[in-house]
């Protein structure tokens, strides 16, 4: 039996319940939280010392951590359609923001698979991120994005009251699950705004007030790559007009304006993490905590300065390299606090979803489930995987490599 062969029976042999259709109710419950722009190490979990997640440290430290998490394209767009297609780039045909997933191509994602295969409620929240024309909101069970291509921070009700988006969000996660949290299975796809910025506001990072007074005293260190010496050893055609280095002016040029950047990201996330504990919190409080399972991932990476960058795009690893972790109260228990090694793309949640509901991977897919990964340390897992950026803009020189843990090999092209 060759590994293609092993690896297509992996969604069924893997899958915690009966993959048979007659048996809704065994299945489990499914819910995604994607954040946007958030690296790698912007977790209590993955290390950070500085930056307090305890709601989402909780659920990770019970899962199965990949510390290798890695996306194929980093930018918004090209990302979400590949989580949600499982398929690279140059397949799935998503590199701009106006451009939506043809109604054949939408049916091949992982919610409108479950939908329609296995009985699954499905719902959508937050900032959707792929095409602006033909959102797919009659599809779906529950729809609560707004048709714009990045939704508002601050958003006001007539009577001039501020609402913050992450607010908003977590009132839509209440919502569907006071809806549908007892009528499973459901799966649930969050995509929070945060901690990405406000790219038309000089503010940049604008957090919920309430968040004020935390890190206020943050010592976060300048990244030693920050130095002017690691911009300048970029060829001058890569930094020409670089649309990544006007962004580090505005964010991290001067020491003040650092610090404001670091604490804005993080108090961003905090309210994230908030989020995640009323998510929890209100899982229990309907007894379904314990047939729930919860994915989070970020869609791609943030330069805090490194390199003497803002923004993501190009392929060095606080750019591509994400948090990831998959928490499984039905996981047995000696798999639970384990962190994997091997490398895990956004492209892999697609099929990782569907084997949890007994599916297989659809043809076409190009990820593979991430169950295999922890079944058994997989000698011929992915040591290596190949990115690709093709976003056109004048001042985003577009990009390949191939990505090892170890070496990366850079084309600019």
């Amino acid at each position: 039996m060759n590994r293609n062969t092993i690896l297509s029976c992996i969604p069924l042999a893997l899958a915690p319940f009966t993959s048979s259709c007659d048996h809704k109710e065994t299945r489990p419950n499914i819910i995604f939280l994607l954040t946007d722009d958030h690296r790698y190490d912007a977790m209590g979990y993955t290390g950070n010392s500085y930056i307090k997640t305890p709601n989402i440290d909780r659920l990770a430290e019970r899962g199965i951590i990949f510390r290798n998490a890695y996306v194929t394209t980093a930018i918004s767009c090209a990302s979400r359609a590949s989580i949600l297609s499982g398929q690279y780039a140059s397949r799935h045909g998503i590199n701009d923001f106006n451009t939506d997933f043809t109604d054949p191509a939408l049916m091949k994602t992982y919610p409108l698979i479950l939908k329609n295969q296995a009985g699954y409620k499905i719902g959508f929240i937050g900032k959707y991120g792929v095409g602006l024309e033909k959102h797919p909101a009659d599809r779906y069970d529950y729809w609560g994005c707004e048709k714009v291509i990045q939704p508002r921070y601050e958003n006001y009700d007539s009577t001039g009251k501020m609402t913050h988006y992450t607010d908003i969000v977590n009132g839509r996660i209440q919502e569907f699950l006071s809806t549908y949290g007892s009528n499973g299975p459901f799966c649930l796809s969050v995509s929070f705004k945060a901690p990405h910025v406000e790219d038309s506001d000089p503010r940049q990072f604008i957090y919920n007030k309430r968040y004020s007074e935390y890190y206020y005293d943050l010592n976060y260190p300048r990244p030693e790559s920050g130095s002017d010496k690691y911009w300048k050893s970029f060829p001058e055609e890569f930094r020409f007009m670089n649309e990544a280095r006007r962004r580090w002016t505005m964010r991290f040029e001067t020491d003040s304006q650092f610090r404001e950047s670091v604490r804005g990201y993080y108090r961003l996330i905090q309210g994230v993490d908030d989020v995640v504990g009323n998510l929890t919190k209100r899982l229990d409080e309907l007894g379904i905590g314990k047939n729930t399972i919860i994915i989070m991932m970020g869609d791609n990476g943030f330069f805090l300065g490194e390199h003497g960058l803002a923004g993501k795009w190009f392929p060095y690893e606080e750019s591509v390299r994400v948090p990831l972790f998959i928490y499984n109260p039905l996981e047995k228990e000696k798999n639970k606090g384990r962190r994997i090694k091997s490398i895990a793309l956004n492209i892999d949640i697609a099929p990782t979803i569907l084997a949890f509901a007994g599916l297989k991977k659809e043809p076409g897919m190009q990820g593979e489930p991430l169950q295999n990964t922890w079944k058994e340390e997989d000698a011929e897992w992915r040591n290596r995987f190949f990115y690709e950026h093709r976003f056109q803009h004048p001042g985003l020189p577009k990009s390949e490599a191939v990505i090892s843990l170890n070496y990366k090999y850079i084309n600019y092209y």
